[in-house]
């Protein structure tokens, strides 16, 4: 069976018999996005349903959507890399730092993208040299680079007294087209480039295939770890431009220790991602859709309940543990359904290898 044959339909979404069944696992979450919505702008009419809060919400949120575009990518090929959230923090320090050093502003971005595929190589050697699981390896090098942030930054914020950062660094962070948000408008160009690429493109359908059936795909000739290596490697390398960006959004100061804090919610819409759209796998608008749940979920509910700052963790926790719940349960259907249709003895290779 040659590469372009494959299509990966082992997790794609259920063909019910009913409208209610084809339509509500696709675009239920979407439909959520509007009840809560609603809610909130009838609620807080005057503050949330406000082309203002559209600007503040989608500048804020902009380094999240970025980071949690770049985690779906290694989700593709069946992985999670938990390395990103200590990454951004790390290049975020390492953007101002290197410009206070004297390097201009476009060359610590270079090197900064060099060190988040730098990052992308090591976890992918971890796990597929090393065969370290994923969420293991990835987890240590996050505990890593989190060291070195704090040997850079001593623990302490990193302030540029002398404003040695570029002027034009400076306008890269707060730049906008017709009062949208340039970062928010980057994030939204990634997006459609996942989606080109993996709706799309044979890599898209490889990638898949991968994280479906890492056995199966082999046998059908798709190289693994090609995948894994780029996938890891693009994750790493768009986290350091979500580090670059949110550096160039502070006011001459920055913090090792705010990367974590994106962990979570990032891993929430990835898994928010997969529940919707494409029932069962992630994929680009899903992760759109999830982190509008998230940022309309939490801003709506910090203007209901101002000063509750609990709610905020309290709702990624509950969201990702309802997105996994959800995503785990239609992955299952899906390779079940897909066991029933392939007929006993013929299990996409030989005497079924194929199946894990």
């Amino acid at each position: 069976m040659s590469k372009n044959s494959v299509v990966s339909t082992a997790l794609e979404a259920p063909k019910g018999s009913s409208f209610m069944r084809r339509v509500v696992p696709v675009y239920g979450m979407v439909s959520i996005i509007v009840v809560l919505f609603i809610i909130f702008a009838i609620a807080k009419p005057n503050t949330f349903p406000t082309l203002q809060n559209f600007r503040i919400l989608s500048s804020g949120n902009a380094v999240l959507f970025i980071l949690a575009l770049g985690v779906t990518l290694p989700m593709a090929v069946g992985k999670i890399d938990l390395s990103f959230g200590y990454g951004v923090g790390l290049w975020q320090v390492m953007a101002l730092v290197w410009q206070m050093h004297g390097f201009d502003y476009r060359l610590v971005l270079v090197m900064i993208l060099a060190g988040g595929a730098l990052v992308g190589i090591v976890n992918a050697l971890l796990i597929e040299l090393a065969q370290v699981d994923a969420f293991i390896a990835t987890l240590a090098t996050g505990q890593v680079i989190y060291a070195i942030s704090y040997s850079v930054t001593g623990g302490t914020q990193v302030i540029d007294l002398k404003n040695q950062r570029a002027e034009a660094f400076n306008k890269f962070g707060t730049w906008s087209i017709d009062r949208i948000p340039g970062s928010f408008l980057v994030a939204v160009l990634i997006a459609i480039v996942m989606f080109i690429v993996l709706e799309y493109l044979p890599v898209g359908r490889y990638m898949y295939a991968v994280g479906a059936n890492p056995r199966a795909a082999e046998l059908m000739g798709i190289k693994r770890s090609r995948y894994i290596y780029g996938s890891m490697i693009a994750s790493g390398m768009i986290t350091g431009l979500a580090g670059y960006l949110l550096c160039a959004r502070q006011l001459g100061n920055v913090q090792s220790n705010i990367g974590p804090d994106l962990l979570l919610p990032a891993l929430t819409a990835a898994f928010i991602g997969s529940t919707t759209i494409r029932p069962g796998r992630v994929n680009p608008l899903g992760t759109v859709v999830g982190i509008f749940i998230a940022v309309i979920g939490i801003s709506g509910l910090l203007q209901m309940f101002p000063g509750s700052f609990f709610l905020t963790p309290l709702f990624n926790g509950l969201t990702l543990v309802a997105a996994i719940t959800i995503a785990s349960i239609a992955s299952r259907n899906r390779r079940n359904k897909v066991d029933k249709e392939i007929p006993s003895g013929k299990t996409s290779g030989a005497d079924g290898d194929a199946k894990e």
